[in-house]
Parts: C-alpha cells; structure tokens; sequence
C-alpha cells in the first residue's frame, strides 16, 4: 500500500481494506479504520465521520496496514485489547484475550451477586482480562490473580495494579497455598490446545505464547486438570470453580470433574456464538471420603 502526498482518509482506509481483506485477515474494514483511529485518536465514531469529509490520510499508516497484512495481531500494533469494560495493555508475550471469554466472566459475576464481600481467584490471569474484569464490575470482591509467565506477568501488572487486584507470578498448580480453603470463587482460562494441535490462524500461531496455547500433554489437558485440582484446593466447601476450554473438550471436562469425586452441579455453559466453552461445578460440602 502506498500513501500518496495528499490521499484523503476515505481513499486510504478503503484501499487498506482492499489490502487487508486479501492478506486474509478476517474483518479488513473494521482493522483498517481502527489502525487509522489509533493514529488519529480521535475515536472510531469521530473517524467515521472524517471519513465523509475531505481529511488526509495520518503519517505512517500504510506501515501500520503493511504490519497488519503480515498477519500481526491488531492489538500488538495498536498496545490495546479490549475486554468488556476495560482497555487492557497488551503486547508480544501476552495471550490476546478473547471476546468468548467475556461469558466466563459474566458466571462469575452472576454467581456472586448478592455476596458482599467474596473472594475471588484467577489462575493463570494473562493480560488480567478476568481478574480485572471481575474487579471493576464486583464492587467490594478480593480478586486474586496468578500467572506464571515472566511476560504475561508484567503486562497483567500494568493492568490489574489501578484496579486493586493482588497479583502474583507462580504456577497454577500449587499457587497461593496460603490461601487454601478459603475462596468462593476459582476462574480459569488455562492453555488447553494439544500438542498437535496447531491454531490455523497465523496471528494464533505466531504471535500468541506457545505457554499460553498448549495445556501439556497430547490431549492439551494437562493444565486443566491441574486448574481443576487447584480449585479443589483453593476453594471453600460450596465454592464455585469455571474454567473456559474448546467446545470439543466439554464431555471431557465433565468427565474429569464427575471422576475427581468432589464436585456436584457439573454445567456445561455455551458461549454467545452456541458453543460449549465453559464447565462450572460446585465443590461438595464433604470430601468422598468423609
């Protein structure tokens, strides 16, 4: 793409979506114009109505676009994602949360309306997309979040410190012991994808941590086993656990819960596109063998 001396905004955005859309990314106009706001800053509801006028075209665009085509994330060029009411920092090193797993959030938050003051944990947080969600929208909750990543876990910082979420860098698998038996509620979005398993999209495959992809093991269920035996842990009796996971892996999921002998009201939840993403489960008030 080139920018000419003088090319009016309209005519660049809509030349930048003709590119975009045969690099293959998937929505080229609404990339294109938000490249643009992001050089203009003038929100995408100020742009639109620029782009009926006679404005030029912002310095550096046509690089912006050219990094887009070669299928880096929109987030990585813009520093921004956003995730339900937040504008989370985000970059290279951090999983780029997902618009699917704003329904994980919404069970937490209907299942915790009406407590006063619950407690609340994040294993394995990422950009702090849940923890911070939670926080900003449960007034009075003790969030929690966990994340092992040296990467992930700065940019979760830079995201969840204003919102009062207390952060630590550890492993999901035996973090915040201190902690045992004492939450209402443990949230999960763990890597889950198989070994194998190669995402399809290049932003996926390139650009996202492969510690954030990949669960362990040739099924990917490793690290949601592990969430799920944390959360037994973490969790006081009567505690709500959900973790997030592919829709093909939800008869799995239950299953594993149903096995570990310490969970009642196994559901599987459906996202906003009918998929099954998310299992939660209530922790039984007595261990099987008591």
């Amino acid at each position: 793409m080139t920018i000419f001396p003088g090319q009016s905004l309209a005519d660049a955005v809509r030349e930048a979506t003709a590119v975009l859309s045969d690099a293959g990314v998937p929505t080229p106009r609404v990339d294109a114009e938000l490249l643009a706001e992001h050089l203009l800053g003038v929100g995408l509801g100020r742009l639109r109505a620029m782009l009926l006028g006679d404005s030029p075209a912002p310095e550096g665009y046509a690089e912006l676009v050219a990094e887009r085509a070669g299928r880096v994330p929109l987030q990585h060029i813009t520093g921004v994602a956003y995730f339900r009411h937040l504008e989370l920092r985000v970059g290279p090193g951090v999983f780029i949360p997902r618009p699917e797993t704003e329904s994980v959030v919404q069970l937490v938050i209907d299942h915790v309306a009406g407590m006063s003051h619950p407690k609340i944990v994040d294993l394995g947080t990422g950009s702090g997309a849940i923890a911070g969600s939670i926080a900003h929208e449960v007034p009075g909750a003790e969030v929690h979040a966990v994340e092992f990543s040296t990467f992930a876990h700065a940019w979760a910082s830079r995201n969840l410190e204003p919102l009062g979420v207390s952060l630590i860098q550890g492993d999901l698998r035996d973090a915040l012991p201190e902690h045992n038996g004492s939450f209402d509620v443990v949230v999960s979005n763990p890597p889950y994808i198989p070994a194998e398993a190669i995402p399809n999209e290049p932003e996926v495959a390139l650009h996202d941590p492969p510690e954030a992809l990949y669960g362990g093991g040739a099924d990917g269920m490793e690290l949601p086993t592990a969430a799920a035996a944390t959360a037994g842990r973490l969790l006081k009796p009567g505690g709500y656990f959900v973790m997030e996971h592919a829709e093909v892996q939800a008869d799995w999921i239950s299953g594993m819960l149903r096995r570990a002998g310490r969970w009642q009201d196994i559901t599987t939840h459906f996202d906003l596109n009918g998929k099954e993403r998310a299992t939660s489960a209530v922790l039984a008030n007595k261990a099987p063998d008591e």
